[in-house]
This record gives C-alpha cells, structure tokens and sequence, in this order.
C-alpha cells in the first residue's frame, strides 16, 4: 500500500467511524478530517487523525505491512495543559 493511498483509506475509517458515533436524532454536520502526523517506514504506515468537528476526538491508524493489517484506536482528548520547566 502507497502513502496516499493509506491515508485516503484512514480518512474513510475516521469519517465512517464519526457518523456511525454522531447523535442518531442530529442531522449529519459537514466536517473534514485531516492528518495530523504521519510516518512510513520499511512497509508499515502510522498516521495521527483528527476532523474539524468540536467533539476533542483524535485518532491513529497503523498498517502492518507483512500482514496485511490495518488498526484503528480512537481517543478522546480530556485535557491539554502548559507545565512549567
């Protein structure tokens, strides 16, 4: 699997997974989703992805080259603070 190519494919898990977890009485909201970070290395693909919806969600892909396998986590961000050195 090529650069774009897993990372259009992360894009429609992450869109897929987002309505599929929206409020069943909303109506579907537009909203992007865009990675964040990625990274290839030997056969294997890693990538960060987060959508313009204001639900603090984020999201990693990784793909395993030598099986074939490609694995979703979902997060939720609970909190970001500054802390002094």
């Amino acid at each position: 699997m090529g650069s774009k190519e897993f990372i259009e494919k992360c894009k429609e898990i992450v869109k897929k997974y987002e309505i599929e977890h929206l409020d069943k009485s909303d109506n579907i909201p537009e909203f992007e989703v865009f990675d964040v970070w990625y990274c290839k290395t030997l056969q294997n693909h890693k990538a960060l992805l987060s959508t313009t919806l204001f639900n603090g969600m984020y999201y990693e892909c990784t793909y395993n080259g030598d099986k074939k396998e490609l694995y979703f986590d979902a997060y939720k961000k609970f909190e970001n603070r500054c802390i002094n050195l």
